[in-house]
């Protein structure tokens, strides 16, 4: 039997999910999942790379596990669990640090602009943070990683990593790290702000009016439309450099609704903003009900959450010891006795 391809990928409990996690990943992993070995993790690690309110991250974290199973993640494909929970994740990223030249760090895009906002308070981790990402992947000999544009830089410099492991602790016929490719969709893959229509819709925006959250009551992404950025222009139309507030939009209601990007574009040529906001809301709001109901299910069930984060564990924990060994042994250390 010939096992399928596997996919790593994962979401930091960082505050509620919004619609380009769900449209831009988790749907595309929805979607796909019965193609592949799935690992999905909370990366609690990585959200602690910047400053972060303790009191919230286990709740956080237990959020996001239960929207993973209410957006469509089937148990039958995949495996999620959290990732401070499987110990190989920490010792890896050591191991990986110790190999990965500095200035391959220094040169990440993501450091340099959110070192700029952090100032004198940003820390090492996140300067380090690519090479963690980078034991996440390794650790599960992936095969695929499902990333978005944003995240390309971050995914050749685990192939970077893996192959310098290879060269200098490995034989051309028999590699320590598994190389990955990524698995790129373009469709949904960059929703952006709906107070902006040239920048990415983001957790980390303060404005919450910026994005739609997948757990937003229907009143409140009511609102959120209503007030969103839009132009002065009568007819909604396609690739328009010089509307990007309307691109967004009508590709927000294209992928809620299921439809065509042809399809939208002749139900909406006539439309003004007071015609197509009211539209745009009632699909957001009938796309999201049976997320956020069966969210609601689920974290009402803590002890099935429970067993589904240790059985992910125990199975995730399993592989990535190997994969950690094989690491271990191939740079030299003694084995444990």
């Amino acid at each position: 039997m010939v096992s399928k391809p596997r996919v790593l990928s994962g979401v930091q409990p960082t505050g509620n999910l919004h619609l380009g996690n769900y449209l831009g990943a988790i749907r595309n992993w929805v979607d796909g999942q019965h193609q592949y070995d799935n690992f999905f993790c909370v990366v609690d690690l990585h959200a602690i790379t910047v400053p972060h309110e303790p009191r919230v991250l286990a709740n956080d974290t237990l959020a996001i596990a239960a929207l993973y199973l209410a957006c469509g993640i089937d148990l039958e494909y995949s495996t999620i669990f959290v990732q401070s929970h499987v110990s190989a994740h920490s010792e890896l990223a050591w191991l990986l640090n110790c190999v990965t030249p500095l200035n391959w760090l220094e040169r990440m895009i993501q450091f340099k602009e959110k070192a700029v906002k952090q100032g004198e308070n940003v820390g090492v981790g996140l300067l380090d943070y690519p090479v963690l990402m980078a034991a996440d992947i390794l650790l599960y000999d992936a095969d695929k990683v499902p990333v978005g544009e944003d995240q390309k830089q971050h995914l050749e410099l685990t192939r970077d990593i893996a192959a310098r492991v290879n060269d200098q602790f490995a034989s051309a016929d028999a590699p320590v790290l598994k190389i990955p490719d990524p698995l790129i969709r373009t469709e949904g893959a960059r929703v952006m702000s709906l107070t902006d229509g040239t920048r990415k819709m983001s957790k980390s925006d303060p404005a919450d009016a910026s994005r739609i959250n997948l757990l937003d009551p229907p009143e409140a992404i009511a609102k959120k439309i209503k007030r969103c950025k839009t132009d002065p222009l009568r007819g909604l139309e396609f690739d328009n450099p010089e509307r990007p507030e309307c691109q967004n939009l009508l590709s927000l209601y294209a992928l809620l609704a299921g439809k065509t990007k042809e399809t939208v574009a002749a139900e909406c040529a006539d439309m003004g903003w007071g015609q197509f906001k009211p539209l745009l809301t009632g699909t957001a709001v009938e796309a999201l009900r049976p997320i956020q109901e069966r969210h609601r299910e689920l974290s009402d069930d803590k002890r099935y959450l429970a067993s589904v984060l240790r059985d992910g564990r125990d199975r995730a924990a399993a592989i990535a010891d190997a994969t950690l060994a094989r690491v271990r042994d191939a740079l030299g250390f003694l084995r444990p006795f």
